[in-house]
């Protein structure tokens, strides 16, 4: 079996999907297949695919349902022990990436790295995701998407992307395995991609969909007391951070 899968999906976003898939074909690391999920584009994005036909493991440019439909068809296409999700406009850091995650030869259901954040007007920032993933930290935050090496059987075990949800299915899968399933994952201290803040999820007239949607999934895994329990923390961090700063300011100007 080879060892990953590396999933990209594109719609019309020709200039991010070429970038994208440069990042992945010029690897060290050989022990991938790449595939790419296009859906029916019309702006070059198929024409871009086809000139890398070579080294793509498996394309198909055709209409699909959303963003997790696309996924769930490379899902369904892989055969590596597991999988990344690399959308189009997303990248490798660098082209050592594939190579120092799998040299530490970690065997965890989900390895997870640190991730690049480009903001727009050139600036970037290094995200750091924790040690552990925590029902605290599924509640406040998530599991970065564009970092995580899925083993590619708990799609089949607990499921494929929930295609219900437009925004948080991934959410919604990390939160079914870890945190109501208790799989293993492991922290890498490695940058493993770059996320342009640009994409869909992003966007300010998602992000109502976005709240709404992880407020279901966070209903369906945790009862209400569990909810108000870690409200509770989330709040005394919050006022600890803000009681922090006010004290900086008040120190010094």
């Amino acid at each position: 079996m080879i060892k990953l899968s590396v999933i990209t999906i594109n719609y019309n976003n020709a200039a991010g999907l070429q970038k994208t898939i440069q990042s992945v074909i010029s690897q060290t690391f050989k022990d991938y297949e790449y595939i790419v999920i296009d859906g029916g584009s019309n702006d070059g994005s198929k024409e871009i695919i086809e000139s890398y036909a070579g080294k793509i493991t498996y394309w198909v440019s055709e209409k699909d349902t959303g963003i997790y439909n696309a996924m769930n068809k490379g899902i369904q296409q892989a055969k590596g022990a597991y999988c990344l999700f690399l959308n189009s406009g997303d990248f490798l850091c660098n082209h050592k990436v594939l190579e120092e995650a799998f040299a530490l030869n970690n065997t965890a259901d989900i390895i997870y790295g640190n991730m690049m954040i480009d903001w727009g007007n050139g600036k970037r920032t290094e995200g750091k995701m924790p040690d552990s993933i925590t029902a605290l930290q599924m509640y406040v935050d998530t599991l970065w998407h564009p970092v995580s090496f899925i083993k590619r059987e708990l799609f089949y075990k607990y499921g494929l992307y929930n295609e219900a949800y437009k925004m948080v299915a991934d959410y919604d899968f990390f939160f079914k395995t870890i945190i109501a399933n208790k799989v293993s994952t492991k922290h890498i201290p490695l940058l493993v991609s770059e996320y342009n803040v640009d994409g869909f999820s992003s966007k300010p007239e998602s992000k109502a969909i976005e709240k709404e949607e992880r407020k279901r999934v966070i209903h369906s895994y945790l009862s209400q007391e569990e909810i108000n329990y870690l409200e509770g923390i989330a709040q005394k961090e919050k006022q600890k951070k803000d009681n922090s700063i006010k004290s900086f300011l008040k120190k010094w100007f």
